[in-house]
């Protein structure tokens, strides 16, 4: 789960490789770009951060990225009764890499990555169903983002997991 892709672009690879070395820590994949299920130069790049520190990581990725403060949103989920907070910023709106990088205390470590990782494996036919979904969406995009997003989220949620507790919530800066 902390494995930079080997098939990832030169420049994709490097980018990561780079902000691992300028944050310290170790950076953890997790979404489609850990499955079959992964559409270079489509899908997103989901990568979660761990520290002892939340702020100062944000202030040494405003740095990296040249971004400022506001562009990180607050995050919070309720993961199997426990509340679970961070931050996220979506970085291709300021590099030409289409990642989200999300920061959590390490306090949260444990339950965030087991709950990531129960996505990071699927049966067949939910890979399947994806890809048609992606097709759509992607290919011949005759579905919308919304659309696209509410279907996943049926697929993940209601149809593999079976699960109705895990509640997230994005909160904008201004």
């Amino acid at each position: 789960m902390n494995v930079i892709r080997d098939d990832f672009p030169k420049d994709v690879k490097d980018f990561f490789k780079r902000l691992e070395n300028y944050l310290e820590t170790d950076l953890y994949f997790y979404g489609s770009v850990n499955r079959s299920d992964y559409v270079h130069n489509k899908s997103d790049i989901d990568v979660a951060i761990f520290t002892d520190n939340e702020y100062s990581t944000i202030n040494r990725l405003q740095h990296f990225l040249h971004v400022k403060r506001n562009a990180f949103d607050k995050v919070v989920w309720k993961l199997n009764g426990t509340m679970v907070y961070g931050y996220k910023i979506i970085c291709d709106k300021y590099i030409n890499i289409k990642c989200e990088i999300a920061i959590y205390n390490n306090d949260f470590k444990e339950i965030i990555l087991n709950e990531i990782k129960q996505y990071n494996t699927i049966p067949l036919y939910l890979s399947i169903i994806l890809f048609i979904l992606k097709t759509l969406y992607y290919t011949f995009p005759i579905i919308t983002k919304k659309t696209y997003m509410e279907y996943k989220r049926y697929l993940f949620n209601d149809v593999f997991l079976r699960k109705h507790d895990t509640v997230f919530f994005l909160l904008k800066q201004s």
